[in-house]
């Protein structure tokens, strides 16, 4: 049931204890699966109850308002009571206002883990029965797949790197961030419980997501809202790694040391804490990063919290807030988005949005859709992006991009 924000349905949402019913990404179906996870616990759910499309730069507050209005009327029974749980929502939203094509999908079973608590929730015009939970079969891998440049090839790209970086210094703006396409083509339409699988085990410590046909995983949680605790991970400033521990120790201390990434995380950091700040009672932000070490690359890190005000934003108007943030968009915000759309020159579509899921209470996480791909029959786009200030180097930004798509890439490979 797809719905316009006007459009209301009335659902039951009933949700149950179960035993441990093994890895939950084994359990997706074919048909209409949907996957927030992390170190093997969230959330996986497969088909829709309910689904509102938004656009523009509503689209946001659309779906908010549409949400609020289906958790009015639903009814609901949970036995668990813990994140996850109840009446529950998917969104994936887009990064551009315009033309700022969204969804918030509710589904109709939920499969959840957190710690040593399981859990399903069946959602629809009734109370239904609890579905029988099963490992499915084991999904194939992309047929002949090929890949290409996007919208640009990589020489191309460095030209608008270029491109930035005069502005940048001509004092037009402190740092803007450039994201490149890449294409992969199969012989067949491609599953994507095969790549959600790779990412889920290789990348145990991002959220592995999948929402209407965008996948990936992501390092970045945008922010989480639990019982009146607000957290932002903020993600800029980036190295890649070269197999070599002993080595990548000593990159890490390079990477922590970069005046120019250092500078560019403190855009990032700066810009999450402004706007948060109108929504919390108080705020912590660390005087420093730390370095994430992940498969592929390091990062620095910050992670922001603060205190909701009561009865204050759900975790989606919270996202909305925050997006675009520097680590997406650049500072100040509003110019360098302007410069994205003028010469990018492609459309992100949901890559670099807020993607996450949300509760009746209005608790829930959305990451930044980083490390990402939308998947469409046997075509699989590829997104990655790039922190660009005055001193940024076109070659070192394209190399840096390039190691941003592997987690993807890898992912749609065949078996190993």
């Amino acid at each position: 049931m797809t719905s316009s924000p006007s459009s209301v349905p009335r659902l039951v949402a009933r949700t149950v204890e179960v035993g441990d019913p093994g890895p939950l990404l084994d359990l997706l179906p074919v048909d209409q699966p949907m996957t927030w996870l992390r170190r093997g616990e969230g959330i996986v759910t497969w088909g829709i109850a309910a689904e509102c499309r938004t656009s523009s730069e509503s689209r946001f507050e659309d779906a908010s308002t549409w949400w609020r209005n289906v958790v009015r009327v639903a009814a609901v029974a949970d036995e668990v009571e813990v994140p996850g749980t109840g009446l529950i929502c998917l969104g994936s939203f887009a990064f551009a206002d315009d033309p700022g094509d969204s969804v918030l999908t509710i589904p109709q079973v939920v499969v959840g883990r957190r710690g040593d608590r399981f859990w399903v929730t069946s959602i629809g015009a009734t109370a239904d029965e609890v579905p029988a939970l099963r490992a499915q079969p084991l999904p194939e891998p992309p047929v002949n797949l090929a890949f290409a440049d996007g919208a640009r090839s990589g020489a191309e790209w460095e030209g608008v790197v270029w491109e930035a970086v005069l502005h940048l210094n001509a004092g037009e703006l402190d740092k803007v961030v450039l994201a490149r396409d890449l294409v992969a083509t199969a012989d067949a339409p491609i599953d994507v419980r095969w790549p959600l699988r790779r990412l889920g085990s290789e990348y145990e410590m991002c959220w592995t997501f999948h929402v209407d046909g965008l996948f990936g995983a992501t390092p970045e949680l945008l922010v989480r809202r639990e019982k009146g605790l607000v957290t932002s991970r903020v993600l800029a400033g980036t190295i890649r790694r070269t197999g070599d521990d002993e080595h990548d120790l000593t990159l890490a201390a390079t990477l922590a040391r970069s005046s120019k990434d250092l500078e560019e995380h403190e855009y990032a950091v700066r810009s999450v804490a402004d706007a948060l700040a109108p929504y919390c009672s108080s705020m912590n932000v660390p005087e420093a990063p730390f370095v994430l070490h992940l498969p592929n690359v390091m990062h620095l890190a910050t992670d922001v919290a603060g205190v909701a005000h009561d009865g204050g934003a759900s975790v989606l108007d919270l996202a909305a807030a925050l997006h675009p943030s520097a680590a997406v968009g650049g500072t100040p915000t509003k110019l360098a988005v302007e410069m994205i759309a003028e010469i990018e020159g492609m459309d992100r579509g949901r890559y670099a949005g807020p993607v996450g899921w949300m509760n009746a209470y209005g608790d829930g996480e959305f990451g930044i859709a980083l490390r990402s791909a939308e998947i469409n029959g046997n075509r699989v786009r590829l997104f990655a992006g790039c922190g660009i200030v005055a001193d940024s180097d076109p070659e070192a930004e394209l190399a840096e991009a390039q190691a941003k798509f592997v987690p993807v890439r890898d992912s749609l490979a065949g078996p190993r």
